[in-house]
């Protein structure tokens, strides 16, 4: 890519000269591997042309679409039938107003990077970038795949339910595109047990592709092992598991088998029998991961649909979540330590949402690595309201003080965009100037500058490509 004369490009965020070195000689030059992701397998899968950068950039962009609100912006020009202009007129709008959000920094940097756009957004500025991206958006150069060999991503895995047919994932890979795009097993809906209709409506769906009668614990556990199995011969290294409140209840097969003949017969069950239902799911699913060689991730502490008004208008995931604040030290402490101590214990990430939490993670992990696997239990990097100057680094300065930053698999997208690959540069440039004072301030020695820059590289891309053994 061509050098950025915007102002998020060339020493943004870099304070120091040893920082500076860092990014521009080591940091920047490493690919990307993107190892959590929400992209579309379908529009990778059929090289997706976008009609507009409304569509590229604000659909399904829910922090978008929450900065646009907090603006005052009418939810026609958000989710609604407004056309593309309108809806990116409001985005400009917006812009100016997100000065000190992550968002203002972001989208600079999207406009600078993929379409060499180096002005400032604002009212005055939006029609002229408007035809100006539309324009590059024309272009087989700014497709969905060539998006991903502009910004040099080497491998993404994106998130799939168990009843996914995986279907474009095969084909992308047989039609010889280099960028590796695996699938990541999200099982969430398979311990949704809270709900007893919608759960055996997906219980239906899971015995349908799986060609098995479910109608006990033990039946629902082999479905799932049958399509861990069909996931695991389409590419799949990664398992992931999204939770609120983390469950962990010390419970007997026998348990397991009554809570979920109760479920499946249409029986409400209290939150405590919930939770132990959950967490012996969640054993069988763990015991799987270490079984395949998988790593499994858990990303835990949102509260989702807070806004009932507008989850019944618009549905999940349109930017109506928040950071919960539940305790979860004692029910993973549980967990790991029931895998550790058969030990099947697989390679694990910890995210936690509540940045409060980010010490006693810290801390957590350092309990169950086994001397066997460098960073085998990794604190996940910032995540989701955290993905920013200050969550990043509370996350590093958390992990360095208790762990080995050194070990740190590094940053992700989470996102469903293909311009947020930017997030990966935002990520590296706070690295390299986290590490570039510790070297200026005299807390690491000169001298060691090599061996730093080899962290920083390590951190950037090489740990992460022997992690998930890409």
């Amino acid at each position: 890519m061509p050098e950025s004369k915007s102002f998020t490009g060339g020493n943004f965020l870099l304070n120091t000269s040893e920082a500076q070195t860092l990014f521009h000689e080591v940091a920047s030059k490493q690919p990307i591997i993107d190892y959590h992701c929400h992209l579309s397998p379908a529009m990778i899968d059929n090289d997706h042309r976008f009609r507009s950068i409304t569509e590229l950039w604000l659909g399904g962009d829910h922090y978008k679409w929450r900065a646009m609100r907090a603006n005052g912006v009418d939810e026609r020009y958000i989710t609604g039938d407004a056309d593309d202009w309108e809806k990116f007129q409001k985005w400009a709008e917006t812009v100016p107003a997100t000065l000190r959000n992550p968002l203002y920094h972001w989208t600079h940097m999207e406009l600078s990077t993929a379409f060499g756009i180096d002005e400032t957004l604002n009212p005055k500025t939006a029609r002229a970038i408007y035809d100006a991206c539309n324009e590059q958006l024309q272009s087989p150069e700014r497709s969905a795949r060539n998006l991903m060999r502009h910004y040099n991503v080497e491998a993404v895995c994106t998130t799939d339910d168990p009843i996914d047919t995986l279907e474009h994932h095969s084909n992308i890979a047989d039609s010889g595109f280099e960028i590796k795009v695996l699938p990541t097993w999200r099982p969430d809906k398979a311990m949704a047990v809270e709900n007893p209709e919608a759960y055996n409506a997906y219980l239906s769906q899971l015995g349908e592709c799986t060609g098995l009668t479910i109608s006990s614990f033990k039946d629902l556990i082999a479905a799932l092992q049958n399509r861990h199995d069909y996931f695991a011969a389409h590419g799949c290294r990664l398992a992931d598991h999204g939770v609120s409140k983390f469950p962990f209840r010390p419970y007997t097969q026998e348990q397991a088998e009554s809570l979920f003949n109760d479920v499946t017969e249409g029986r409400a069950i209290t939150a405590e029998q919930c939770e132990t239902l959950k967490t012996a799911i969640l054993v069988e699913l763990a015991k799987m991961n270490h079984a395949k060689g998988w790593v499994q991730q858990f990303h835990f502490g949102p509260m989702r649909n807070v806004n009932t008004r507008m989850f019944r208008q618009l549905g999940p995931d349109t930017g109506f979540d928040t950071i919960g604040d539940f305790r979860a030290a004692e029910s993973i402490a549980g967990l790991l330590d029931t895998l550790d101590s058969e030990d099947k214990l697989a390679r694990t990430i910890l995210y936690n949402l509540n940045p409060a939490d980010n010490v006693w993670v810290a801390a957590m992990i350092a309990n169950f690595q086994d001397g066997r696997i460098p960073g085998k239990i990794q604190m996940g990097s910032g995540w989701w309201f955290n993905d920013h100057i200050e969550g990043m680094e509370q996350q590093m300065n958390a992990l360095s003080r208790q762990g080995l930053l050194s070990r740190f698999v590094g940053m992700l997208t989470d996102s469903r965009s293909f311009l947020s690959y930017t997030r990966h540069e935002y990520f590296r440039r706070v690295l390299c100037n986290l590490l570039g004072n510790d070297l200026s301030n005299g807390m690491i020695p000169q001298s060691e500058m090599e061996y730093v820059g080899k962290m920083v590289s390590d951190i950037c891309y090489t740990n992460a490509k022997n992690y998930f053994r890409f």
